[in-house]
């Protein structure tokens, strides 16, 4: 049984790749706002290893934001096809301007364009104004590269606590926690 929680995540995650019909990388990102308020949603895991879980955004957005204020997050992966759950909860932060750099250059172009013609989570009065903006973009960088707009990069999550959780017959799940310390990882088990 394998007592590295990342050697059991990378894992689970290759099961993933292997039996989720869509997006086994989506992960939710849960934050805070400085009025307390919790906020979640659904970004794509581009990145993990010893050092933690990485995801892409851009740096004004509502997610942003509230790690800025409250530089902490959970993530929570679910497999249903796996029947299995990924609990990951630790301290955030950014990511070195040269692995951001790394990252946009493998998006797609047209992501990678998106990029600069999203003000994400901010208001948008209708669709056709993005799509403008988007078709700005291409004639903008038309015939040459597009570089990471300075706004857009990615957040490391460093994992205090990993939850492995996997479904068992008559609700007896087994629960698996890992909690860093100094010297390394202290596993547990948690009643279902």
């Amino acid at each position: 049984m394998t007592t590295d929680p990342h050697a059991l995540f990378e894992d689970w995650f290759a099961e993933a790749r292997a039996s989720e019909p869509n997006d086994p990388e989506a992960m939710a990102v849960a934050t805070v706002g400085t009025d307390g308020q919790p906020s979640v949603r659904m970004v794509l895991l581009k990145g993990h290893d010893p050092r933690g879980f990485v995801f892409y955004t851009n740096y004004e957005s509502r997610k942003a934001g509230e790690l800025d204020a409250t530089p902490r997050a959970a993530l929570l992966f679910h497999w249903k096809s796996l029947r299995r759950q990924v609990r990951i909860e630790g301290p955030v932060s950014k990511v070195s301007e040269a692995e951001g750099d790394a990252y946009f250059a493998t998006r797609r172009r047209d992501s990678q364009l998106g990029a600069w013609a999203s003000d994400q989570s901010r208001p948008l009065d209708s669709r056709a104004t993005f799509e403008a903006r988007f078709e700005a973009m291409k004639a903008r960088f038309e015939g040459g590269p597009v570089p990471r707009p300075p706004h857009w990069s990615g957040f490391r999550v460093e994992p205090e606590r990993i939850e492995f959780w996997q479904d068992r017959a008559h609700r007896l799940h087994e629960r698996r926690l890992f909690t860093r310390d100094a010297d390394g990882w202290i596993e547990g088990l948690l009643y279902p």
